[in-house]
């Protein structure tokens, strides 16, 4: 018999998903059927899986000692270095300021060096981070940006932060701000832009269209020109919606493809300027909650910027 004392970082979550993480030799059938013969019990009772955890629970599993069967910790994150640039970082939270090639995740290719990795590793070396002492809980990012993208990406270091996060992402009660070059001056200084998009599962492409069609949903783009420097433009985009490769589709529906976009702009362009990946950079975040956000009230109205990415001054000097 084994027993788990949920802690803060695993209180909050469904009892089925936590065994899940907590226990990863146990089959998920495994897990149910445990459940019902009560083989698996919440401070002592019968429970289903489907139980919120609290924190000070005690899970009683009554299984096989193969279940629980130990190795030598191999931490996979230790591989990728502990550099991380940092925006801001606090007891919930880290904001990483990510380079242009790096990855988020893990990708198709296996890929070690990862931002979530270096992140893991920059706090295990703090000895914020000691995987040995968590039950269900790791770092984890709150949103992405695509490998060639730059700019600031939110971690949360605790349970109840990711929580939290993940409501206001989905409530989109943050407010994200990117600068990006384009190959052509959009015809308005400013302007909302609207259209209608659908990923294409086979080219992993945006699809874009002014009227509406089978599987497509509305896409909104709000934008300002900042610089001009025919035929390109440093513009300041701010996402109404968040569908995949928006603003680099949008704009290249427009006739205004990003500089350096291998996907929707041109490789001609591209060489011509020697610019490998797309020009865009989430630079700016601000927390503007519209509901009570716990224990990350505190981050409410809260600003928080990068320096200007390299190309804004090479291709448009002072």
């Amino acid at each position: 018999m084994r027993e788990f004392v949920i802690a803060k970082n695993d209180a909050n979550q469904r009892l089925d998903k936590f065994l899940t993480k907590a226990v990863p030799k146990l089959p998920q059938g495994l897990v149910y059927k445990s459940l019902r013969t009560k083989r698996i019990k919440r401070n002592g009772k019968r429970c289903t899986g489907a139980e919120r955890l609290c924190e000070g629970d005690v899970l009683s599993l009554y299984l096989n000692d193969e279940f629980f069967e130990e190795s030598e910790p191999a931490y996979a994150f230790l591989t990728a270095p502990a550099e991380v640039s940092v925006v801001y970082e606090d007891e919930h939270i880290l904001l990483a300021d990510k380079p242009a090639g790096l990855v988020v995740h893990e990708d198709e290719a296996n890929t070690a060096d990862t931002l979530i990795a270096r992140i893991q590793h920059y706090l295990y070396q703090k000895g914020e981070y000691e995987p040995a002492a968590e039950q269900s809980f790791a770092p984890a990012l709150c949103n992405r940006l695509d490998r060639n993208t730059g700019g600031i990406v939110i971690c949360a270091k605790t349970a109840e932060a990711l929580r939290i996060l993940n409501e206001k992402i989905r409530a989109r009660e943050l407010e994200k701000r990117y600068l990006c070059v384009t190959y052509g001056i959009p015809a308005q200084p400013a302007a909302t832009l609207s259209a209608f998009h659908k990923k294409d599962e086979k080219t992993k492409t945006a699809i874009v269209r002014d009227k509406a069609f089978p599987g497509a949903r509305t896409m909104i783009t709000k934008y300002r020109v900042r610089k001009q420097n025919a035929p390109l433009a440093l513009l300041e985009v701010e996402l109404i919606t968040g569908r995949t490769h928006q603003i680099r589709a949008h704009f290249a529906h427009i006739g205004c493809p990003l500089l350096g976009d291998g996907k929707y702009g041109s490789n001609r362009v591209n060489t011509a300027y020697h610019v490998k990946y797309q020009l865009l950079y989430s630079y700016y975040l601000r927390f503007d909650f519209k509901t009570d956000a716990g224990a990350l009230s505190y981050l409410n109205k809260k600003i928080f910027t990068t320096p200007e990415p390299w190309f804004c001054e090479t291709f448009f000097p002072q």
